[in-house]
């Protein structure tokens, strides 16, 4: 009987854990009259308020890369907010495409700053979320775009930009301003990156007093994190492709920075 208990205790047990999963659920929010639509991200195995993430996609719009990106932060045990930064979830299949959309936003750092602002509104408020620790992720646009929110002195502990324009779309960083701590991980071989841009960042996060560290990864070009990018590289003759090594690496340092940053195991 005692044994026929146990097994039974054993085999519910294996049945929640079975049960756990990273769920993915579809979130409308406003950012005043335009239509956001995103995705929040988490492990409902993790018991308790845990970080919260921001991920900020690429020109392209929400793709597969992004919410692959953002399930990833959620097994780290962070619950991630996949946000539209371009409104009504709009994507683009092109270039000339994708730069208008991702044009209007670096354009006009206002519209910028209320879209970032809504999502993390939004994500502050689940349930999940400890509202007190929030960082943000972004990749190629969405990386400029977490730099820029940086800047503006957005409430976030740390940002990690990948692959990410450097170049400020308004003000630069000031002394005292920037609350996050500053993750930058490039490509080294990235032509879109230019030294004399580097060499700009680096001297802004210096005069700001910034905890910023820069890495770049040799042989790497843009977009080195999504595996589609060498398809699209070639399909539109751009300097894109998918470096694993580079992705690996890169991904292994994102997860040490919140670690650092969020004082999680």
């Amino acid at each position: 009987m005692r044994f026929s208990t146990a097994l039974a205790a054993v085999a519910l047990a294996f049945c929640s854990l079975a049960g756990a999963a990273i769920k993915e659920e579809p979130v409308t929010y406003q950012d005043g009259d335009s239509v956001m639509k995103g995705f929040i991200v988490y492990d409902d195995a993790v018991q308790g308020k845990r970080p919260g993430m921001i991920v900020i996609h690429e020109w392209w719009g929400i793709t597969k890369h992004v919410r692959d990106e953002a399930r990833a932060f959620a097994s780290q045990g962070y619950t991630a907010l996949v946000a539209d930064m371009f409104g009504e979830a709009k994507t683009a299949d092109n270039p000339k495409d994708a730069g208008a959309l991702s044009g209007a936003v670096r354009k006009n750092p206002a519209v910028m700053r209320s879209r970032f602002n809504a999502a993390m509104n939004v994500l502050s408020k689940h349930p999940t979320v400890d509202a007190a620790r929030l960082g943000a992720a972004g990749y190629c646009f969405g990386g400029s775009v977490a730099l820029d929110m940086a800047r503006a002195g957005a409430d976030l502990r740390g940002i990690a930009a990948f692959h990410a324009n450097l170049g400020a779309s308004g003000a630069t960083a000031a002394p005292g301003k920037v609350k996050a701590k500053v993750l930058v991980l490039n490509g080294e071989a990235d032509p879109f990156i230019k030294p004399d841009s580097i060499d700009a960042f680096k001297q802004e996060m210096s005069a700001a007093k910034v905890d910023m560290r820069y890495i770049a990864y040799p042989g790497a070009v843009h977009a080195f994190t999504n595996p589609e990018a060498t398809e699209k590289g070639k399909q539109f003759n751009l300097p894109l492709a998918y470096d694993a090594q580079a992705d690996k690496q890169s991904k292994a340092e994102s997860a040490k920075f919140f670690r650092e940053v969020f004082k999680t195991k």
